[in-house]
């Protein structure tokens, strides 16, 4: 693992908030992602599965955690299963956790190796009658492709027919929305290691740089900072910025360019996100200085309204509302385009068309239940932003907040945002 070590007591809590949660009588299991295959012989690295981080902050391939915290034998209350390292994995591939490294880093007793799974798996179950089994329950996840969860779920399902199952993202949902101290830190080492990043393009970018040589920037600041991409980064000059997921990231930065820059760190597989909109001669025109202040005051109100109780639907449409308001002072809304639009299509949709935020933390887009009310210890980014097309350019802002009790917090309040003070540290 690239990041320090992380104290096992994270990982304890969140195995022991789980367990309340669970029936009388039960046994979960949580397996580790597949590796992804590419072309030829080839994969992917392997990406940790968030779930399974969050309980054991385990990251290697095959594992298996299996939780049954009424089980007659003590011992077998959380087991976490591992693939055995041998002399072969050593040469090919490289360290596998031996069963003291495990137990340090989960803060599990009962380390098993993989083998060893088959029987003590039936133990369990003979012995439970609910079975929690996991898989990805993200509303907008791409379900194509048969993961090893749902490979799991069949077997289990066709091996112990009579037991009653349920669905173990239900409950991670609840617990994983609302982040602890412990991910707040972690959260927070991301968004400064994206800020290291920001701060080292502003340095750099001018007329004639490529978008590619932007990439390469951040890349660079990441990963000597023990960091990786969170997220594919979306470098976008001039009218390239309107395609909202624009990741060819090879074209030119010309002069009295906008260069919109969605790239953030994920450290400790903690994400942040980021987004920033910059002028690449070092000057905003003074259009593109109006269309992004008035992003800004939306950005700002959006996360003041940000508060306990709210319903990210309210808070879109609250949005939406200023966005209609700021729309019309630039000329690009008429009052008629106002009184046309309706609940589903409000007008600034032509220059606002994305949603406003979404939960932030393991993943970029984070599980939790957005249909209920925002709580204390949520983490939401905050992301307005216009596209005009027909001017060839587009700003969007974002930044990462938490919701509080005594109101938001901006993780990014150090991160520069004001056009005065991007044009200064370009120009320095």
């Amino acid at each position: 693992m690239r990041h320090d070590p992380i104290d096992s007591k994270l990982f304890a809590a969140n195995r022991d908030r789980l367990a309340h949660l669970l029936l009388p009588n039960s046994v979960a299991a949580v397996n580790a992602n597949d590796i992804p295959p590419t072309n030829a012989d080839g994969s992917l690295i392997p990406i940790p599965n968030s779930d399974l981080f969050y309980l054991t902050g385990i990251e290697q391939e095959e594992s298996i955690l299996v939780l049954a915290p009424n089980a007659h034998d003590e011992k077998q209350r959380e087991i976490l299963f591992l693939r055995e390292p041998n002399e072969h994995l050593k040469i090919w591939e490289g360290h596998k956790h031996p069963k003291d490294e495990a137990q340090k880093i989960s803060g599990i007793k009962t380390i098993k190796w993989l083998a060893e799974f088959p029987v003590i798996f039936r133990q369990l179950l003979c012995e439970s009658e609910h079975v929690f089994l996991n898989t990805n329950e993200h509303k907008r996840a791409a379900d194509t492709v048969e993961t090893r969860d749902l490979r799991f779920i069949r077997e289990t399902q066709a091996q112990y027919p009579l037991h009653q199952y349920h669905r173990l993202a239900r409950l991670l949902h609840r617990l994983r929305v609302v982040k602890s101290e412990p991910e707040i830190e972690l959260l927070k080492q991301s968004v400064a290691i994206t800020e290291q990043g920001f701060r080292r393009l502003l340095k750099l970018v001018k007329p004639g740089i490529n978008e590619v040589e932007a990439e390469a920037e951040l890349a660079h600041e990441f990963t000597r900072r023990r960091a990786r991409f969170a997220y594919n980064p979306i470098i976008a000059s001039g009218a390239n910025a309107c395609t909202l997921h624009y990741n060819q990231n090879d074209q030119p930065c010309k002069k009295g360019d906008l260069l919109l820059l969605d790239v953030a760190a994920s450290y400790a597989n903690y994400n942040a996100d980021l987004t920033r909109t910059i002028p690449v001669s070092g000057r905003f025109t003074r259009r593109q200085k109006q269309i992004y202040q008035a992003v800004l005051r939306v950005l700002r109100a959006s996360i003041a309204g940000a508060t306990v109780g709210k319903l990210h639907r309210d808070w879109q449409k609250e949005s939406q509302m200023m966005m209609n308001d700021e729309l019309l002072a630039l000329g690009l809304l008429k009052k008629s385009d106002i009184k046309k639009q309706t609940e589903e299509t409000p007008a600034c949709r032509k220059y606002f068309m994305h949603g406003l935020g979404h939960p932030l933390g393991l993943d970029v887009h984070d599980v939790g239940f957005i249909t209920e009310p925002f709580a204390p210890g949520w983490v939401l980014t905050v992301e307005p932003g216009i596209y005009i097309p027909k001017e060839g350019f587009a700003v969007r802002l974002e930044d990462d907040i938490i919701v509080t009790e005594h109101g938001p917090i901006n993780l990014m309040a150090n991160t520069p945002i004001e056009p005065d003070e991007i044009e200064a540290l370009m120009n320095r």
